[in-house]
């Protein structure tokens, strides 16, 4: 099997296409519909001439593309990378969302977001630095996640009140318990060394309504990076991920009183599911002063993170702009309150 697709009416190789969501020749216009291909062509595992791996020998990454794929370039640094060995036995993924904006749209949208930059310098807004743009898919666990939570805390009721010339405060105790059931699904932790976690955790949400069984040919014309880590390894960051949720219910729970003081607290989160699937994001690489900045977008909702520069002289204006606001706000209140400011 291999993860080449030809157009059936002229021979030319065909790519997905986010516009259509289906195979689309660049030769001729011709559109196949990926729904129609061969079950077969769903695998489980990579066979040995389904995909080939890339390593980057300038930053170590390691790229998965097609087959029949030569040469290509690094999602992370812009540097060529070399064939290295077949990917028998790799694991494939279970379901994957495909890309919905296209190269065209994807360098559009993140020209626009670099002209909104209020504190970036003139010359990064300009958006005229592309230095490559690359759509790939990061591989991600998603998770279903059960926690059962046992919570013990003694809580309080306060009530002032005045009889005659004494004041009262009394104080009503309350020895509280709660037995919660929660569950959590397709919690989202990216399986890739070479993503920032950070980056990765700011592109979400992903629709995951549109999450579709994992066929070969939404691989066509992009990259997909390789797993790094297992659904065990990467289960402490889910549980992680969750745990403000879980804190936050229990709060919820616990309203009305003055203060609550947990005396025992337990929380068992179990993983009931854990899917390998690929998410779609458009890796930019920006050329500004002789540095590169890298930027990442969700190939489906157009969402952009990044850290652009910061422009030092409009950083010294605006905080100008707040100061002399300040005064002058000082001033105005003076002059109201018959004082003077000097």
């Amino acid at each position: 099997m291999i993860l080449h697709y030809k157009c059936p009416s002229c021979g030319s190789d065909m790519s997905f296409d986010p516009d259509s969501g289906e195979l689309s020749c660049l030769s001729c216009g011709r559109h196949e519909n990926i729904e129609n291909y061969p079950e077969e062509l769903r695998s489980v595992r990579f066979s040995e001439d389904e995909a080939n791996e890339y390593h980057c020998e300038n930053c170590g990454a390691v790229l998965i593309t097609e087959a029949e794929t030569a040469a290509t370039n690094c999602s992370f640094c812009g540097a060529g990378v070399v064939i290295a060995d077949r990917l028998s036995g790799t694991l494939a993924p279970a379901k994957v969302i495909p890309f919905m904006i296209s190269k065209e749209e994807a360098t559009k949208a993140f020209q626009k977001w670099c002209r909104k930059g209020l504190l970036t310098p003139k010359g990064f807004m300009n958006a005229d630095r592309i230095k490559s743009l690359t759509g790939m898919y990061v591989p991600f666990w998603l998770f279903d996640l059960n926690s059962k939570v046992q919570v013990n805390a003694t809580c309080t009721k306060v009530r002032t009140y005045t009889q005659g010339d004494y004041i009262y405060t009394e104080t009503k105790y309350f020895d509280a318990f709660r037995d919660i059931n929660l569950d959590y699904v397709k919690i989202p932790v990216d399986a890739s060394e070479k993503m920032n976690d950070k980056l990765m955790d700011r592109l979400e949400p992903y629709p995951y309504d549109q999450l579709k069984d994992f066929k070969t040919p939404y691989l066509a014309g992009y990259i997909a990076e390789k797993y790094n880590y297992t659904d065990e390894e990467l289960l402490p960051r889910a549980k992680d991920k969750i745990s403000g949720y879980i804190d936050s219910y229990i709060r919820s729970t616990l309203t009305g009183y003055h203060s609550v003081n947990y005396t025992n607290k337990q929380i068992d989160t179990i993983n009931k599911n854990s899917d390998y699937v690929l998410l779609p994001v458009w890796m930019v690489s920006y050329d500004y002063n002789n540095s590169d900045y890298t930027f990442a977008m969700n190939g489906e909702t157009g969402k952009i993170v990044g850290k652009p520069p910061i422009s030092t002289s409009k950083v010294a204006m605006w905080f100008s702009g707040i100061a002399a606001g300040t005064f002058l706000a000082l001033k105005c209140v003076s002059y109201m309150m018959g004082g003077g400011f000097w």
